[in-house]
């Protein structure tokens, strides 16, 4: 009965999505989310055969799903997925931005291109998504919802993802500003900021090194890190990122416009404020519990 209303009051069934990086890992939890709440798809990601598993999975489910294998940073390979869009369904009242991702490391070791491309995957595609889909969502005459993914990052000072980190607050206040010009018109346009995610693109943005070192420690020790950085105590999987993205796609967020959603178990709110072991709780720093442990023999 509550989910029969809950579904009343969101009003997805019958509407049409676009997920730009829907294929895998954090886009196929969100493709299937959508699926599952009786929308239909155009799914676009670099990577063909999940993108493949990802749409199958919706078709079972009754939905119509088109698939475009492209690199989103491709400007003409992402025009050539909004004109399949446009062909097969002629209209548009979804649209989800997920791809993005980078590699950390120092700035100033960082080649021009890149740079280049850390731009273009975090903020350049997404300038040129909006502007290609708001044609097709004004088509209803009713508006729509465009959630673009951004970051923590870009709400904090990210040392080794500096471009990274700009070109997110960059995604950020263009959303802000898009809400503004686009409201009247009833598109509403919001971002999701996640921190860290047990997904794909989050491992591949660490160098090798640091993945081989922490897949040698033993599995009990593994959660303790992100137990002592989360305030929840653990990452959000992606299907938390899916749910946040069923709200603000939703009409149970209609007057939800030109914000960004914080789905991280706390840290944004925690700022800085790690739960340190050994009875120091939460502070900036660790005090005298944590310290006795890690410099015990005074050198460190």
């Amino acid at each position: 009965m509550m989910a029969g209303f809950l579904d009343e009051r969101a009003g997805l069934g019958g509407k049409v999505a676009a997920v730009v990086g829907g294929g895998f890992g954090i886009g196929a939890a969100i493709s299937t989310a959508l699926a599952e709440a009786g929308v239909d798809l155009a799914i676009c990601d670099i990577d063909a055969a999940a993108m493949e598993e990802t749409a199958q999975a919706a078709r079972a489910l009754g939905r119509t799903v088109t698939t475009c294998h492209a690199d989103a940073t491709d400007e003409a390979a992402l025009d050539a997925y909004y004109d399949r869009l446009a062909k097969d369904f002629g209209r548009l009242d979804i649209l989800v931005n997920v791809a993005g991702g980078t590699r950390r490391r120092a700035f100033m070791e960082a080649s021009r291109a890149a740079i280049a491309d850390d731009i273009q995957r975090n903020y350049g595609y997404v300038v040129q998504s909006v502007q290609r889909a708001v044609p097709l969502i004004r088509r209803s005459g009713d508006g729509g919802s465009i959630v673009s993914f951004t970051t923590i990052e870009a709400h904090r000072g990210a040392a080794g993802f500096s471009v990274y980190a700009g070109a997110k607050a960059a995604t950020t206040n263009f959303t802000r500003a898009m809400a503004v010009e686009l409201g009247k018109e009833k598109i509403r346009l919001n971002c999701i900021a996640p921190d860290t995610t047990p997904s794909r693109g989050n491992i591949n943005g660490l160098p090798p090194e640091y993945g081989e070192a922490f897949m040698r420690l033993p599995d009990a020790v593994k959660p303790q890190g992100m137990a002592m950085y989360i305030p929840r105590g653990e990452q959000p999987p992606p299907e938390a990122l899916a749910d946040a993205v069923l709200f603000l796609a939703s009409d149970l967020a209609r007057f939800v416009s030109g914000t960004t959603l914080h789905v991280d178990g706390g840290t944004m709110a925690a700022a800085g404020f790690l739960d340190w072991p050994f009875g120091d709780g939460f502070v900036p720093v660790p005090l005298a519990g944590t310290l006795e442990r890690m410099y015990r023999d005074g050198d460190g």
